[in-house]
């Protein structure tokens, strides 16, 4: 499965509004070696995420996975 921006700008659960922050993400993804520009042009695997063991990612899995 691709996780994509939709999912991640669309995230329920974690504050008032929907989504995560465009620069944090940005930086999350830059901290565990993932290129971000790839990732808003194509997508990432969830299991590149899973394999983070980070909850966030965890999260954003399980919500691209409801999605489908």
């Amino acid at each position: 499965m691709i996780v994509t921006t939709r999912h991640l700008f669309t995230i329920p659960w974690f504050s008032p509004r929907r989504g995560f922050c465009r620069d944090r993400s940005r930086a999350w993804f830059r901290a565990h070696g993932f290129d971000w520009g790839h990732f808003v042009r194509n997508g990432i695997h969830a299991d590149r995420l899973e394999a983070t063991g980070d909850a966030l990612a965890l999260a954003l899995v399980a919500w691209a996975r409801e999605c489908a």
